[in-house]
């Protein structure tokens, strides 16, 4: 600070002193005029602002001199310069589809992801020695590519479909042990899209007409089983009442039941089985 301010006060003076001519006279002079705007330049390059989420890393000449996580207003000398690295939950989204292959050989195309990562502000100076500000396209996407088609390769196609959650932690995980060291860390990551080709889709339908066929025909049998058990039932059911109902009959009851149903007429020719009735008319 008191560099500034020394800077300052010898920027007014040699302003002030750029106003006298050769006779000494002093006046309001354009040399004047550059001369304070120089020191607004200098003035107002000697700070700079810490965002939340942020950590600045102050460089003179190429070289770190410190590194700070104050928010707010930053002092600086003109000729130094603060490099900012963004230490909140970022977001990378690959713009280019990228294919691979998975463990049945099953070409996938069109692969998405999201992938939700962080800096550690204890290595963000280690970071940006190593790699700089631009970690992103330097380290991490060719590290995304990498890892997705080894996670992928160990999966058959359908089990990418079923175990998709799998897949993404898996993903996950990989990526962190590749990236760890850089002090970028992966917090969750997302597939967003994939497509098999175009005869692994068909040979996909078609396995699921068949199936959708083979259930349909189960469940005709199972019907079928269904209903002719309960015909069995029904017949074995009518057969047994029409034994018991063989076994109460007696000569008895068939006369008494016979009367019931006698609607007082008889019959007008007999027949050897015929019961004897005389006939009266």
């Amino acid at each position: 600070m008191a560099l500034i301010i020394f800077s300052i006060i010898f920027t007014v003076i040699i302003s002030l002193l750029l106003g006298f001519d050769r006779e000494f006279k002093w006046k309001v002079r354009p040399k004047m005029l550059f001369g304070l705007l120089a020191l607004l330049v200098n003035i107002f390059g000697c700070f700079t602002t810490i965002k939340t989420g942020e950590v600045g890393i102050k460089v003179r000449f190429g070289e770190i001199v410190s590194s700070t996580t104050d928010t707010g207003i930053v002092f600086k000398l003109p000729f130094e310069d603060m490099k900012k690295i963004n230490v909140k939950v970022q977001k990378y989204e690959n713009e280019e589809a990228f294919s691979t292959s998975t463990k049945d050989l099953q070409i996938v195309n069109n692969i998405k992801v999201s992938i939700n990562y962080q800096i550690d502000g204890t290595k963000a100076v280690d970071l940006y020695k190593t790699v700089g500000t631009n970690y992103q396209l330097t380290v991490l996407e060719p590290a995304i590519q990498e890892t997705i088609k080894a996670v992928i390769s160990q999966y058959t196609a359908e089990e990418l479909v079923t175990k998709r959650s799998d897949v993404s932690l898996a993903i996950n995980n990989t990526l962190n042990e590749r990236i760890s060291s850089y002090g970028i860390n992966s917090v969750a990551v997302s597939i967003n899209n994939f497509d098999f080709s175009e005869s692994y889709n068909q040979a996909i339908e078609q396995k699921a007409v068949a199936e959708q066929e083979v259930e349909t025909s189960k469940n005709q049998l199972e019907k079928a089983k269904i209903d002719a058990e309960k015909k069995k039932v029904e017949a074995q059911g009518e057969a047994e009442a029409n034994a018991l109902l063989q076994q109460s009959l007696t000569d008895q009851i068939i006369a008494q039941q016979f009367i019931e149903k006698w609607n007082g007429q008889l019959p007008t020719t007999m027949t050897d089985s015929a019961i004897p009735f005389i006939n009266a008319n």
